[in-house]
């Protein structure tokens, strides 16, 4: 680990601007598109999936059988397609597999289940379409990694298929924010705070309860839904959703995997083109996401 790389970032987090409007929140979020374009290798195309706005990112590394479904983090209320053109397309490289990311609709103007009725929309439109499920892996950050959980459980009560395993980064799972983590990291945590976390969940759920399945996949019944690889930093105030999301699903026979990253923020992947961390983190979750997706191929 590189203490300088981290220091450096710890830094730059810290001094971004906190109490921000909505809307200038959501351009400083975009902004990381700018900070961080993707690679010159990266092709993109713009597609319409079951209605939902969404993008493909393609480099050659793509087997042209695989599907990597991205899930944008932003608290459902900020992200885009923008803020996340260079993780998305990364960890589709690092996969092996085109990466197909949604434009969600985002809360306030679309609480939920908007975002969640996007996502099947999408995963449908990839089925009717002739990917089939197995060529199908699931990928998000933070709410976009909530989400993803959140899809497979509405999948199963379907009777869809589930994707080949589903793999999230810092995932925010509990819209109570109940977790002890919120208190014992929060000097350590420059990315997240507790007030930040109801702020959204607030935004996200209108009148609706914080404890609704769909919304806080911890309280769901995960029995049957997809192997599961959570990746989460030490110092996070989100730990704790990371730790109990891998309890709830051992609990309902789900195959799980989570590690926890010493000395890694909030979604550090986001950084790898100034963090070897991140670097490392993709290509790890790349060859699980690889491995389990010639699994379900083979």
């Amino acid at each position: 680990m590189d203490h300088s790389e981290i220091d450096k970032l710890d830094q730059m987090l810290r001094g971004r601007p906190k109490a921000l409007a909505t809307a200038q929140r959501r351009l400083a979020y975009d902004a990381l598109g700018s900070l961080f374009p993707p690679a010159p290798d990266v092709r993109m195309q713009p597609v319409i999936a079951g209605g939902v706005p969404a993008e493909w990112t393609t480099t050659d590394a793509a087997d042209g059988r695989s599907v990597l479904m991205y899930l944008h983090g932003g608290g459902y209320v900020y992200g885009s397609l923008d803020s996340h053109r260079h993780l998305a397309s990364e960890l589709g490289r690092a996969a092996g597999a085109k990466a197909l990311a949604l434009d969600y609709r985002r809360a306030p103007e679309a609480p939920f289940p908007a975002a969640l009725d996007d996502a099947l929309a999408a995963y449908k439109w990839l089925l009717d379409g002739g990917t089939p499920a197995h060529s199908i892996a699931l990928a998000g950050d933070s709410a976009g990694a909530g989400l993803a959980v959140c899809l497979m459980v509405r999948l199963r009560e379907l009777g869809l298929p589930q994707p080949t395993c589903a793999f999230l980064m810092s995932p925010w799972t509990d819209m109570k924010a109940a977790g002890e983590s919120f208190n014992c990291n929060a000097a350590r945590d420059p990315v997240v705070s507790r007030e930040l976390i109801l702020f959204c969940a607030q935004q996200y759920l209108g009148e609706g309860a914080a404890d609704t399945p769909l919304a806080s996949p911890i309280r769901a019944d995960l029995r049957g839904i997809a192997p599961l690889t959570i990746f989460v930093g030490s110092t996070e105030t989100m730990l704790d959703d990371s730790v109990q999301l891998a309890r709830a699903a051992g609990l309902a026979d789900v195959p799980v995997r989570l590690e926890i990253w010493p000395g890694m923020f909030h979604i550090w992947p986001t950084y790898h083109q100034m963090l070897g961390e991140g670097r490392r983190a993709l290509g790890v979750a790349g060859g699980i996401i690889r491995q389990a997706l010639d699994r379900g191929v083979a």
